[in-house]
This record gives C-alpha cells, structure tokens and sequence, in this order.
C-alpha cells in the first residue's frame, strides 16, 4: 500500500471541494481531491447544468406557443427528446473536461476512488493511505427514496436525467423546488402532469404569496395538484404503467414516477465512526461557522452540512475555509442571511431574505408589506397570461428591506441585482428614488405603493 502526504485533502469533486482544494492548492497548499465519479458532482452530472438545458427547452416550448399570438405561422413536428439528451450530454462532457484540465493547471491531483477514514489524518482509497493536516469532506447528497411498497418502480432526479425518451403520463411526488421543476418541464414540453404534495401547499420553506402564484399558475395551465396524498403502493401494470395508490383510493395510472421528496447525505461508507466525527439523526455533519466539525483538522462543505444545499454557497464556503486556512487574510465567514435562490419553473421564482413569516417572527408589527401582481409585457398578445407577483419585506423605521420576492418571467436573471441590494443594506428609500426601467417587470420593485397594486 502506497503511503502520501497533503496539506489538505477534499472528499468529493463537487463544488464545494473542488473550490476548497484549488483555493488552497493556488494559496501554495499541496492539495488532492478524491473522486470516483466525472467532477463537478451533483450540479454538473444531475443537477443545475442538465436541469438548466431543459428548461431552456421547455422555455423556448413556451416562446414557440405563443409565437403565433404575435403573428407568426409555425408548424411544430415535436420534440426529438433523444436529440435533446444527445446534445445535453456532450456539453456535460465538456464540463467534465474543462473540470479536469483545471485541477491539472492549479496543480491539484485527482485521486479516483472511494475513500474511507481509518482515523482522524488518514484515508484509505483503493490501495493507497494518504494522510493530511486538513480534510475537508464535501461528498454531498443524494435523492431520497421511501419505504414505500414498489417504491422502485419510480426514478429520482438522478433518474430523470437518465430518460432516453420522454414519458406521456407523469406523476412527481414532492413539493419542494426539484418537485416543481420537474413538473414544469414535463408539462411545458407536452406531458400529462399530476403532482402528489403530501402538505397543504407547494414550497413550504419559501414566502406563501409565491406558493399561492405558483399555485394558481400551475392549475390554471393543466397541471394538476394533490395535495395532502402520499403515495402507498406502485404496482406496474401488464402494460408496463404504473398504478398508483393514496391510501385505499387509486391515484391513477402513468408511464413514468418520480420521486422529488427530498435528498439524503452521503455520508455513508465514508468510515466516520474512525474518525470521531459527529453526525446529526439524519447523517448531515454538524459544523460551526468556519465550517470546522466536532474533530480538529476535519471540516465539511456543500450539501453535506445540510445548510443552504445550493451550489454558490458550497463554493464560497469551501474558498472562505482555504483562505482560512492558507491565506493571510481570511476575513469573515460566510454570511447565510442573505442568499439569492431561484427556483425554475415557467415562470421562474426568485427570492433573497426574509419570507413574510419568518419578518414577523423576528421583528413582530414593526414592518411593512409592499407587493405588486400584474401581467408582464410579454403576454400582453399572448392568450396564456401568467401573473406576475413582486414582494418587498421592509423592518425597522428605516425600512431596510429584509425579504424580496419576484414570480414572473425573467425573475431568474432580475434578482441578483437585487440581491446586491439587499445583500447591501437597501432601504425602501434606496429603491424608491432609484430611476425605473421602462418597460419591464424589474421597475415594478422600484414603484411599489405600501397597499399593493393590482394591474
């Protein structure tokens, strides 16, 4: 057994360890990655990067509807999914690459394999022991899967991306963002959707004025919500469907299932008992705000800490911790107060900040409300006209804006700006005196009254 030594080890060529390694390896750190799978983890294989190619899909399955309400004469032959797979591929493929090479010019090494702790400095991957003064495990998640009886039979997001050919009659069970994605993409590209939601709304966690737009939206355009229905059985049906049960009622039959109910840490296999290292009930690793766990020396990033599991934060975290470590001048930890998120669906979601109840929660009556629903350009000549909603949260006599909510089409690429803002400090005044762009659905965050407007 071959026997090595770094300055600082990642476990997982996801975001967040492939930042930590490169980061450190650029601040003169000797630095490895350890990795059995294509990099770039869960984003770049089955995750933001494929999911965002078939939005886009989806997205230009929209513009081509509506094009005949501005005046053009189409004739549509479907979409050829296999092409589409074809092509999303190979760009992944390219990532993969551009991935590799980057780790080769910072002088990272890829070590391929599994890795598991024989203690608190050491691992085992295959028949080398490598040892290291920091390990920073970034191995991320996985989707979630229940008990339940033929439960198999369904696919998880891993799954969806995994399709040679696209599914007339599709189920999704779940309510967060990846359950609504998945819904939105099937529908916009011509399947039949039903979304099973075991609670009484969509996106629990986010503010429940965008639940309720996405709501009205998604019934309005033909997908069908149930909520309060967990599945209890799959049984596949001698033509090759599956039938689906709610408790003793049917819940009907479809071509494919998928399961969007959450993801798990994939913490398992890593040998953390040997280590020291402390789990939570679920088997996310606990850490503290320089992303240190219970053991000196052992840190975690990403996914796996199961705080804030999107991909800028893994990145920036795992930069912040080899500056930390490294560098000179490591600054302060990551801030999660203020992180932008973006959910796509069509039409996308985006938010940064408070939702309504958490601002009464911390500020109680002293803040105020300020939202605005109206029908964006766009579908000024479309038939389909989904309703736009923009929400400011202010606290404080000074108004600083703790919460910004947009539903509405281009609310994915708006809301960074925005963040800036909040991320910044802004006040209601600060917007208010801010020159509109016209027209867009972006001024409506600048001309908002404190009743709401309705247009």
């Amino acid at each position: 057994m071959t026997h090595d030594h770094y300055d600082l080890i990642a476990i997982g060529g996801g975001s967040g360890g492939l930042a930590v390694a490169r980061r450190a390896a650029l601040l003169g750190a000797r630095s490895a990655v350890i990795e059995p799978r294509p990099l770039g983890g869960t984003c770049v294989n089955a995750g933001c990067v494929p999911k965002k190619v078939m939005w886009y899909a989806a997205e230009i399955a929209r513009h081509l509807h509506a094009a005949e309400d501005y005046g053009f004469e189409l004739t549509l032959q479907g979409l050829d999914w296999e092409s589409l797979v074809k092509r999303r591929r190979a760009y992944i493929l390219r990532l993969n690459e551009i991935y590799e090479k980057n780790l080769s010019s910072d002088n990272v090494t890829w070590i391929r394999g599994y890795a598991r702790f024989e203690d608190s400095r050491t691992l085992v991957v295959g028949d080398q022991r490598l040892q290291a003064d920091h390990i920073v495990i970034a191995t991320g998640g996985r989707p979630a899967i229940p008990p339940t009886p033929g439960a198999e039979a369904g696919l998880d997001s891993d799954g969806f991306f995994a399709l040679t050919h696209q599914p007339r009659r599709v189920a999704v069970v779940g309510s967060g963002y990846i359950a609504v994605e998945l819904a939105s993409i099937f529908h916009e590209l011509g399947s039949e959707v039903t979304l099973f939601a075991r609670g009484e709304r969509l996106l629990g966690e986010f503010d429940e004025s965008l639940s309720r737009q996405l709501d009205a939206w998604f019934t309005h355009s033909g997908i069908t919500i149930r909520y309060r229905n967990q599945i209890t059985e799959i049984r596949k049906t001698a033509g090759n469907t599956l039938e689906l049960r709610t408790g003793h009622i049917p819940g009907g039959r479809f071509d494919a299932l998928f399961w969007a109910i959450g993801r798990l840490p994939a913490s398992d296999g890593l040998n953390l008992e040997a280590a020291g290292v402390q789990t939570d009930e679920r088997g996310f690793i606990p850490v503290d705000d320089w992303h240190a766990t219970n053991v000196p020396g052992i840190h975690a990033v990403g996914d796996i800490t199961g705080r804030s599991a999107l991909t800028p934060v893994a990145i920036a975290a795992g930069r912040k911790l080899a500056d930390k470590l490294f560098g000179t001048a490591p600054g302060a930890p990551l801030d999660y107060s203020h992180i932008p998120t973006v959910v796509f669906t069509h039409p996308p979601i985006g938010t940064v900040g408070l939702t309504e109840h958490q601002a009464r929660k911390r500020y109680g009556e002293d803040i105020n409300v300020y939202t605005s629903t109206f029908t964006g350009m766009f579908h000024a000549l479309t038939r389909d006209k989904p309703r736009s909603l923009v929400k400011l949260i202010t606290a404080g006599t000074d108004e600083k804006i703790v919460g910004c909510h947009i539903f509405g089409t281009g609310a994915d690429e708006m809301l960074q700006g925005f963040a800036v803002a909040v991320t910044m400090g802004a006040t209601k005044h600060d917007f208010d005196r801010t020159i509109a762009i016209h027209p867009t659905s972006a001024e409506e965050l600048v001309t908002l009254k404190r009743q709401g407007t309705t247009r």
